[in-house]
C-alpha cells in the first residue's frame, strides 16, 4: 500500500549514500531502486560485485542516511482513515514491501500504523524482489486469502506487475504526472490520495460498500495488501 511519501525518500537516501562513496547518479539511474530490487541487487548494480560483508556494511551506511531524512515521512492524505475503515469492517490488510525488515517496521512504527496490518512481508522473506510475484503470493498465503480476492495498492510499476502476476487486482497511487505509467503497468485505476475523490475511484473495481462514517463510500469485498 502506498501509505506515505516514502517513494521519494529512498531515492534521496540512495543518492546521498552513492555520492558519499563516489558514485554519481542521475534521476534515471535512481529509477532502478523503485523497480522492486532488493538492497543487495541495488548495491551490486551501482557498485559492482561485492562480498556479503561489503553488502552488509554498505547497507548499514545507506540506512543511516535514510534514518536522517525519515522524519519527513508523512502519510498520504486519507490513508489513516482508510485503514481505520478497513479495521472497522473486519477486512484484513497487509504490507508487501521490497524494503528490508528493519526499515519496513521502523517506518510503520513511525507512522503509527503497525497495528492495522495482520501480515507484514518484507524483502527479507523472499528470494526475488518485485516485479517477481513471490512476495504477493507469500503475503496472500500468510493471510489465507486467494489472490483473486485480494487488492494491491501500489505506487511503482514493478509492484503493480508483481501483484498482477500473482493474480491480484491493483490500484495505483500517484500524481497526474505518473498515473499513465501505472496504468500501463497494469493498474485498474490510479488515485492521488485516499480522500473522497480517490475513494470513489476505487469503486471502479470493487463491489460492496464499507461502513465508513463521515466519508465517501468505499465498496469492497477484497483484502487490500501493500507495497
Amino acid at each position: 500500500m502506498g501509505y506515505s511519501s516514502t517513494a521519494i525518500l529512498p531515492r534521496r537516501a540512495w543518492r546521498q549514500f552513492l555520492q558519499s562513496v563516489g558514485c554519481a547518479v542521475d534521476d534515471d539511474d535512481l529509477d532502478y531502486i523503485l523497480s522492486g530490487h532488493r538492497r543487495s541487487e541495488i548495491l551490486r548494480h551501482f557498485l559492482g560485485e561485492l562480498s556479503q560483508a561489503e553488502i552488509d556494511a554498505y547497507g548499514k551506511r545507506k540506512d543511516e542516511f535514510f534514518r536522517e531524512i525519515a522524519v519527513a515521512v508523512k502519510p498520504i492524505p486519507g490513508v489513516i482513515e482508510f485503514l481505520d475503515c478497513l479495521k472497522r469492517n473486519n477486512i484484513a490488510a497487509a504490507v508487501a514491501t521490497s524494503a528490508g525488515a528493519i526499515r519496513a517496521h521502523s517506518t510503520l512504527a513511525q507512522l503509527r500504523v503497525m497495528h492495522h496490518f495482520t501480515v507484514i512481508t518484507t524483502g527479507a522473506d523472499v528470494l526475488s524482489g518485485k516485479p517477481d510475484p513471490e512476495i504477493y503470493r507469500l503475503t496472500c498465503q500468510r493471510l489465507n486469502v486467494d489472490p483473486v480476492n485480494a487488492l494491491a495498492i501500489e505506487d511503482a510499476p514493478a509492484g503493480i506487475q508483481a501483484a498482477g502476476a500473482a493474480g491480484l487486482r491493483c490500484v495505483g497511487v500517484a500524481g497526474p504526472e505518473r498515473s499513465q505509467e501505472l496504468i500501463d503497468a497494469g493498474a485498474g485505476c490510479v488515485i492521488e490520495n485516499f480522500l473522497a475523490a480517490g475513494r470513489l475511484t476505487l469503486d471502479t473495481i470493487l463491489d460492496e460498500p464499507l461502513d465508513c462514517p463521515n466519508s465517501a463510500p468505499l465498496p469492497t469485498s477484497a483484502v487490500p495488501t501493500a507495497r
